[in-house]
């Protein structure tokens, strides 16, 4: 009989629940929860919390605490965590000093008023374009020898030197979507003053170090798939996670769901009476497991949604939807 006990083992399909502690849950991001936790509960993957709480002054106290008893009220569950991202930063130290001495990383201290300046002044090649709410950062103001290696001073904002070429995202509900990160968002910031990794280092760090690979989110974050492939090719790390980009859930003004819209906070619902079935079932309206809305548990919402069964447009919270769970 042969021995393979010295025979590589397959790396589990593994995705995460990584809510940011800057508010309380709302219906959008219930709705990618239970979506995620559906998809790989139906698939056999393992699930990671992961509690993102890098925004600096945006983090809100007992948040975190609030989420999880949220997501458990909701009926979901997972194999490993609550992991909390800034309890370990020294990964996160070191792939930014690696980037530093590899001439792949430079200190940039421009306000953004200066970046909007230059890169709408005419002479700027393919200025001036916006993408959100961020001014594209052109190779114009790179400083001079930005890609020799340096010394990473922690203190200090750093952005990445963004390759002009052409990345495709491989995404499961979108299909391939190729983006030139140097030409829609330009140099990047990945590390901030605050002396933290900006989102798209620490996300890539820790997909990579907690076997991540599977990532199901809000196609907002499309683009940012793509600079998240570059980091993970400068790096040296790999396998890139598997995508799969949902869309938004919006208000009647077609705009991502917010506070604008009222209070659309799953506890402000629970606090009404609503029961956690009422508001998966309103969820699995959205996403195409029912024709209407009706209460369904967790367990019967994982058995039915699929991914083609979710409608391809953005989904509009309507105030009969609101009525709805009022009325639980």
């Amino acid at each position: 009989m042969s021995d393979h006990s010295s025979m590589p083992t397959a790396r589990p399909e593994t995705t995460r629940l990584a809510p940011s502690p800057t508010g309380a849950l709302h219906l959008g991001n219930a709705r990618t929860f239970l979506i995620t936790w559906a998809l790989a509960r139906r698939a056999g993957w393992r699930i990671v919390l992961r509690i993102e709480d890098l925004d600096g002054p945006r983090i809100k106290p007992g948040a975190a605490d609030d989420i999880v008893r949220t997501l458990e009220w909701l009926g979901m569950d997972w194999d490993e965590g609550p992991l909390i991202q800034s309890a370990t930063p020294e990964p996160h130290e070191e792939a930014m000093g690696a980037l530093a001495r590899a001439g792949l990383a430079y200190p940039s201290d421009l306000t953004r008023t200066q970046i909007e300046a230059a890169a709408s002044a005419p002479q700027a090649e393919r200025g001036g374009e916006i993408v959100g709410a961020e001014s594209r950062f052109p190779p114009e103001l790179r400083p001079e020898g930005f890609d020799a290696p340096k010394e990473f001073d922690p203190a200090q904002s750093w952005r990445f030197v963004t390759p002009d070429e052409e990345t495709v995202v491989e995404d499961a509900f979108m299909g391939a979507r190729a983006v030139r990160v140097q030409r829609t968002i330009g140099d990047f910031v990945i590390w901030t003053r605050r002396g933290q990794p900006a989102y798209q280092l620490a996300v890539v760090v820790d997909d990579h170090r907690q076997g991540i690979t599977r990532v199901v989110r809000g196609d907002d974050l499309l683009d940012s798939a793509a600079r998240q492939m570059l980091l993970y090719r400068a790096l040296g790390l790999g396998p890139v996670p598997g995508h799969c980009h949902l869309p938004l859930v919006v208000g009647p003004d077609g705009r991502r769901l917010a506070k604008r819209h009222g209070d659309t906070r799953v506890d402000e619902y629970r606090r009404l009476g609503a029961p956690a079935e009422r508001l998966i079932g309103l969820v699995a309206f959205w996403s195409g497991v029912r024709e209407r809305r009706a209460p369904m548990s967790a367990a019967e919402f994982r058995d039915g949604l699929a991914l083609r069964t979710i409608p391809a447009g953005p989904i509009t919270f309507t105030a009969e939807d609101d009525q709805w769970l009022r009325s639980g």
